[in-house]
């Protein structure tokens, strides 16, 4: 994510000279969201933020535009009480801070809002939906375009610290996935292999926390692929609404 043909992408980097040229040539802002949660021994607490600011910013690199810092921060989901995981116990913090943000890019003259969250809890994604619709029926300017990582049209379901989540990431930080940490699987093979049922809500589950498909069975070779094809059809939804 250090790449440095996406470092004139991230607004923090940039001086207000420079934003402004990049908003005049392509009037569009990417707001990435996730969180702070579990995602077992072979993934980053951050994961889910990190995942979305990769997106944005290689759909940046197609479209046009800046991408904010990722909002560490989000609702909703099974894992408030697992070890480091700090989220909101309700939505109207971060619902605030991205209506206050939305104001200051319009007036900024972002045409384009992009609101993506790598964290899709059904709570974070009606917060998102509602906050694009509010928006855009109270006659801005500027639109505003939300969704989420588990969205895309991508054929491997999206899942919590399983295959999908640690093939995404590692296609943008591959030195932060450590499937090598999760136990051997012959001699901890996936006891409850329903992702939505309890049993890896249990510590003593060798999956503990982990929904979706068993992250031991990734294929972290065709991790790029799988970033490319993310990132694609982003860019796909964005060229349909942008300015």
């Amino acid at each position: 994510m250090t790449d440095s043909r996406l470092r004139r992408l991230r607004a923090e980097l940039l001086s207000p000279a420079e934003l402004d040229a990049a908003i005049a040539a392509h009037p569009i802002a990417f707001l990435p969201l996730g969180t702070l949660e579990f995602h077992g021994p072979h993934l980053p607490i951050g994961l889910d933020a990190l995942n979305a600011h990769g997106v944005c910013l290689e759909a940046a690199a197609q479209c046009g535009g800046i991408v904010l810092p990722p909002v560490y921060q989000g609702v909703g989901g099974g894992h408030s009480d697992y070890p480091w995981t700090i989220m909101m116990r309700e939505e109207s913090g971060l619902s605030a801070y991205l209506e206050q943000t939305l104001a200051k890019l319009q007036s900024f003259g972002v045409h384009l809002a992009v609101v993506f969250t790598g964290h899709f809890a059904e709570q974070q994604l009606s917060m998102i939906d509602n906050l694009a619709e509010t928006w855009n029926t109270a006659g801005n300017r500027m639109s505003v375009y939300a969704t989420g990582v588990n969205r895309s049209d991508v054929e491997l379901p999206p899942d919590h610290a399983g295959v999908f989540e640690s093939t995404l990431l590692h296609s943008f930080a591959p030195e932060l996935v450590h499937l090598d940490r999760l136990p051997d699987r012959t001699a901890h093979p996936d006891w409850g292999r329903n992702a939505s049922g309890a049993q890896r809500h249990d510590p003593s589950h060798p999956l503990w926390g982990v929904f979706g498909q068993d992250p031991r069975e990734a294929n972290l070779d065709e991790s790029r692929e799988l970033g490319i094809a993310v990132v694609s059809w982003l860019s796909r939804e964005i060229a349909r609404r942008r300015p």
